[in-house]
């Protein structure tokens, strides 16, 4: 963890490949913003930094499950806000990654986040029906996943 000792409020801006992670002390005072990679292992080691039991928001967009389950498993209170509930977002008139996620936790922190659920009420799909990673979309994904499914990789 970070010099930062107090409550962290952790929004996350996910992508299909790269995510946004924002971390805000108590007093809205932005602690980082960094960048990763979507793999579980950057997730946990990122979360970490935000300490023990943060509260952490994330948009319920595609392909959200797997992050849930790592910031469950890491001790988060995990929030999720739906993407078109989320106020405010559409009139500004800057739009970017750290912002967007920036802003999450700022609504997060000061209660205003009407459209959230805490996950611990809801039981999300069970992991039967979820898979890690998503399954190849296009063309150039599928080459890949092949490539690197050989045994001589």
């Amino acid at each position: 963890m970070d010099e930062y000792d107090g409550m962290q409020f952790v929004g996350i801006d996910l992508h299909r490949r790269r995510s946004v992670i924002v971390r805000q002390s108590e007093s809205g005072e932005q602690l980082s913003a960094v960048r990763i990679l979507n793999d579980p292992v950057s997730l946990q080691l990122e979360l970490e930094r935000a300490g023990v039991d943060p509260e952490v928001v994330l948009e319920a967009t595609y392909g959200w499950y797997w992050a849930v389950d790592v910031l469950q498993a890491c001790g988060a209170r995990v929030h999720l806000a739906h993407p078109l509930g989320v106020k405010g977002f559409r009139y500004r008139r800057v739009k970017n990654d750290v912002r967007d996620a920036g802003d999450l936790a700022d609504l997060l922190r000061m209660g205003r986040m009407h459209a959230l659920r805490r996950l611990a009420a809801r039981q999300p799909p069970s992991t039967s029906r979820r898979s890690l990673p998503a399954p190849p979309r296009d063309q150039r994904q599928l080459a890949q996943a092949t490539v690197a499914a050989r045994p001589d990789h």
